[in-house]
């Protein structure tokens, strides 16, 4: 069957599954609509959780990262699974026993400020809005690509299919619209990784296969990988801190694994189970979910770089002749996601260190080449890279290595198609997850919790539907227009919610003396400072390029990483403004003391 039909086959079905879920578990109750009525069995949690948390940035472009940073890119692998641990141990099972519906709630009550909710609404809102632009532009780029339609077009799909399961279903729809999601997304990703491993190492396990010799003789994968990148110019595979400091590894690092700790899409997860003992369990399950895709990334991505550097260039290291260029490569091309600037007028392909493009490129329209390349606006000069035989001459998202890694490897049409559904299943299952907490923020800690308590149950259900419509424009909005490619806009979310969110529930769960006034200043000192360095080196205040120089970082941390620097922050300024002020009330003390009481219940 044709790529084109197979796909719309698969991702169909996925869809009609999907919404079948979500009529079939339709919330009829406020508590229903926020935390799925609190009866969700801890495995099904964890296999929602999982799915939550792993995005489009844990499918789609994770392993395009480790392809292209190589031994950095292990500070994505390192965050996200060291900060779930650090959220599975310290804060979901307190926060459970609290027994409440929401973050903000927690906050709110904890302490003893309306104040203090309606600023972690705010935190929220801007981190929750900035994680779904990421979701909302990976859903674009699958359908962009496999359903041969524009991103644009791709983007308002997925927005009407969100729509239709989060604001019909609420938190008991997208629950078990996960879980179904979550087995859509492991089986597209671990299936064309186990074919590429075969193909390439005779082993059918990835993890296995990142260190075995290739079958060409060569040497180990990983050895062969570094011999190809250094001939070309880059900086060896599994070299450390080639295009990025040590200072910034550590502080990405950091930033993204208390940031995993501070994501309220993720907490909440934890106040659908019955108990807090299932709090515990079921996120034990999604660590051992989430470990099935984390611990195959590394190889995905390190078979998706040898795969493309030996279609592109030969064995021989010496380009292909565009004519001759596979046809995965012209389709991607066609989708802006690769494009071509032949320097050297000879026809041919090659790709090595240096820069194809200033930027991402434009292309001028179906305009041909006389080799047939499509014609891209003012590309740069590029650089020749020291020790290389010519200048790079590929631009290529970082986003489509995954999702091109079955077509680069040659395998079968129906593995292609199982990878766009599995994408599109990452990108909507954490998009449903984060606007279904934008919704009940708006109309349980808004609306019945501060401004119109007397609102009835029925107008609270309806004001949080409408709330997650609203969220869903915004965020195709962004999707539209995201900042940067999809990790990275993700990496922006987790530096707001450790510099606002989490040390605030920290605190307040194991600091008795912690007050509002603390709280409230701490958290708007982080985000602020966050969310301005983000935004100054973002291009918004600062060219481009100059953005991107980490001479011109605080300390030489990133973007990606300053969240860190605004956790302690937060820290800083919630310890003295606390110790400057009153304390909380007794009652407020007792209820930490009672948090951390542990109870098998």
């Amino acid at each position: 069957m044709e790529l084109q039909t197979l796909t719309y086959w698969v991702v169909g079905l996925s869809f009609a599954l999907y919404i079948g879920i979500a009529i079939w578990s339709r919330a009829s109750s406020t508590s229903e609509f926020y935390v799925a009525g609190k009866h969700v069995h801890p495995i099904a949690n964890g296999m929602a959780t999982a799915a939550d948390w792993m995005s489009a940035a844990s499918f789609i472009s994770m392993a395009g990262l480790i392809a292209f940073l190589g031994y950095e890119g292990g500070m994505y692998l390192m965050g996200w699974t060291g900060g779930y641990v650090l959220l599975a141990t310290l804060l979901a099972p307190y926060l459970r026993k609290f027994g409440k519906f929401t973050v903000p709630e927690f906050i709110g009550d904890r302490y003893y400020s309306q104040l203090a909710r309606v600023v972690a609404v705010v935190c929220l809102i801007f981190i929750s809005f900035t994680y779904v632009a990421g979701q909302m532009r990976g859903v674009g780029i699958v359908f962009s690509r496999f359903l041969e339609v524009s991103i644009d077009s791709g983007l308002f799909i997925g927005m009407g299919i969100v729509f239709i399961y989060a604001v019909l279903g609420g938190m008991k729809g997208i629950t078990y619209t996960q879980v179904a999601q979550y087995c859509v997304l492991i089986f597209a990703y671990t299936v064309p990784a186990i074919f590429i491993a075969l193909q390439t190492t005779g082993s059918a396990l990835p993890q296995i296969a990142l260190g075995a010799e290739v079958l060409d003789g060569s040497g180990t994968l990983l050895a062969k990988l570094d011999q190809s990148l250094t001939d070309l110019g880059f900086g060896a595979y599994t070299t450390p801190f080639n295009d990025k400091s040590m200072i910034d590894v550590f502080a990405i690092t950091l930033a993204l694994m208390v940031g995993t700790a501070g994501l309220p899409h993720v907490i909440v997860r934890f106040f659908t189970v019955p108990k807090v003992r299932d709090a515990r369990t079921s996120a034990g399950w999604a660590l051992v979910f989430i470990a099935i895709l984390y611990t195959t990334a590394p190889a995905v991505g390190a078979l998706a770089r040898t795969n493309m550097i030996q279609t592109v260039n030969g064995t021989e290291q010496q380009g292909t002749a565009y004519k001759e260029i596979p046809e995965w490569f012209k389709t991607w091309e066609d989708a802006g996601l690769i494009a071509w600037y032949d320097h050297n007028n000879d026809g041919r392909v090659q790709y090595a260190a240096g820069n194809a493009f200033t930027g991402k490129p434009e292309f001028d329209g179906d305009k041909r080449g006389k080799h047939g390349e499509r014609i891209v606006k003012n590309p740069s000069e590029g650089k020749t890279a020291k020790n290389a035989p010519f200048a790079n001459e590929i631009y290529v998202d970082r986003d489509i290595m995954v999702l091109a890694n079955p077509e680069i490897a040659g395998l079968p049409n129906w593995v292609i198609a199982l990878i766009a559904a599995g994408g599109i299943a990452a990108a909507l299952s954490t998009a449903a997850g984060l606007l279904l907490v934008i919704s009940v923020s708006v109309s349980h800690d808004l609306l019945k919790s501060t401004f119109t308590p007397q609102i009835s149950e029925k107008n609270e259900l309806l004001a949080g539907r409408i709330a997650a419509g609203v969220a869903i424009g915004i965020a195709g909005y962004l999707g539209l227009h995201p900042p940067a490619f999809v990790a990275q806009v993700v990496a922006f979310a987790f530096g707001l919610a450790a510099s606002s969110l989490f040390p605030v529930i920290l605190l307040g769960i194991f600091s008795k003396r912690m007050n509002k006034w603390g709280a409230i200043s701490g958290m708007l000192s982080g985000l602020i400072f966050t969310m301005g360095y983000i935004i100054y080196f973002k291009g918004v205040f600062i060219s481009p390029i100059a953005a991107n120089v980490p001479e011109n970082w605080l300390l030489g941390i990133s973007p990606e990483g300053i969240g860190s620097i605004g956790m302690v922050i937060n820290f800083a300024v919630a310890f003295t403004v606390s110790h400057f002020t009153s304390p909380p009330p007794a009652e407020v003390q007792e209820l930490v003391e009672d948090i951390r009481v542990p109870q098998n219940s």
